[in-house]
């Protein structure tokens, strides 16, 4: 007999569901966007490709199909309460008034190869994604595979291919989301 207790099917996903956050980011010609998302992984190796989900009906995904391409942006745990505040609301409702990057106070850098609006500060890396088309699944299914392009790290965090999870630079230490508004950060690393 299991001493475990049963989990709801829609809590299901929470069960893996705590891997790195990270802020999506999305322009297509000089409207742009910011939002989190919690479900992101790699998927090959060479080349570099992702996936990512990003709901089928919000506006960054509206501007990722216009543009084919997106940013992926991993905040540090200094940038807990932005990250939380960029996924809890619409660009479509601030594009009269500007956008998430103002509102919140966000300055971008410009992507090297895309032209992405990316953020550095507070943020331990990014990546720059072509997005790869799935016609077929575009219109069913919410996840996107991107090849990546472009990509660089905070050299405080992440050198020579590794991440450092140290004391000194625990505001870079990655968000992961465990649901309802509820985030842990990275930190204990373990030797073998």
């Amino acid at each position: 007999m299991s001493s475990f207790t049963p989990v709801e099917l829609k809590h299901a996903s929470r069960l893996l569901n705590h891997g790195a956050v990270v802020l999506v980011t999305s322009q297509s010609g000089q409207t742009r966007n910011i939002m989190a998302a919690a479900w992101s992984m790699p998927v090959e190796f060479t080349p570099p490709r992702v996936a990512v989900v990003i709901d089928k009906n919000t506006f960054s995904k509206q501007l990722i199909s216009e543009s084919g391409v997106f940013g992926l942006c991993i905040p540090g745990a200094a940038l807990a309460k932005t990250t939380y505040a960029v996924g809890s609301c619409s660009g479509r409702d601030l594009a009269e008034a500007g956008d998430k990057f103002q509102q919140f106070g966000l300055t971008p850098i410009t992507g090297p190869v895309l032209g992405l609006p990316l953020l550095e500060q507070g943020c331990a890396a990014w990546l720059e994604c072509r997005l790869i088309p799935e016609p077929h699944s575009e219109q069913a299914y919410d996840t996107c595979f991107a090849e990546v392009v472009s990509a660089a790290a905070d050299p405080r965090i992440f050198a020579n291919g590794r991440w450092d999870f140290r004391d000194d630079n625990q505001d870079l230490h990655s968000l992961h989301h465990l649901g309802a508004g509820t985030f842990i950060v990275s930190g204990r690393t373990l030797d073998y």
